[in-house]
């Protein structure tokens, strides 16, 4: 028989939800558990209930060697104020989880989902002192360890947008349509415009158009 290959994958979730943390997720397992892991259910976090994918998650995390990185909102804020681009925040996000995982185990290849430039990433890791096989592919939730990452990563930022909502006593949207801005004002009336840091992302359109919504109303 071959040898298998040990591969981090390395997904995010909540880049593109006004509301709610940015969360990175690196998971290790061995090419040989691809079986094993899509009998799980394993697949394109994005496309699995919010249940199911609490579901697997629970498993994931009690049986393979992973990292999450959550950035909680004021964390991200100020993130982004510092660095002013969205990628280079990611690639700074997938650098710390992939560097946690690999100070405490080996691998034989890292797999990314690409966002960016693949410099960034690589820069990143370079700065850590990593020196890993990097791959960085578009929907790279067709690699299983990849999406085993997006699980988890969902996973977390799910868990995330629940504590939120039974925080400030509203059911919290996903994603920055129509009705995330309906809530945004609604918890600018209910604890005050200060809030809003804590909890969304305030480079977003969305944020302009929660505090000063008769701009887009002309």
């Amino acid at each position: 028989m071959g040898e298998t290959r040990r591969v981090v994958g390395v997904d995010e979730s909540g880049k593109g939800d006004f509301f709610g943390p940015l969360v990175v997720a690196a998971f290790l397992a061995d090419d040989c558990k691809a079986d094993e892991l899509s009998a799980l259910g394993v697949r394109d976090g994005k496309l699995i209930a919010d249940k199911k994918t609490l579901e697997i998650d629970l498993k994931l995390r009690a049986d393979f060697s992973h990292e999450i990185l959550i950035v909680e909102p004021s964390d991200y804020n100020q993130r982004y104020a510092l660095i002013k681009n969205l990628n280079k925040l990611l690639a700074e996000g997938h650098a710390e989880v992939i560097d946690r995982l690999l100070s405490e185990k080996q691998a034989d290849l890292v797999i990314s989902d690409k966002f960016g430039k693949p410099e960034l990433v690589e820069g990143a890791l370079a700065a850590r002192g990593q020196n890993v096989p990097l791959e960085q592919m578009v929907r790279g939730e067709r690699i299983i360890q990849v999406a085993a990452a997006s699980i988890l990563a969902r996973a977390a930022f799910i868990r995330e947008m629940q504590r939120l909502s039974e925080q400030y006593g509203i059911t919290i949207p996903k994603g920055a349509a129509a009705q995330v801005d309906a809530a945004g004002r609604k918890i600018v009336r209910m604890h005050g415009i200060q809030t809003l840091p804590n909890l969304a992302k305030t480079h977003f359109k969305n944020y302009r158009r929660v505090v000063n919504p008769t701009l887009f109303t002309r």
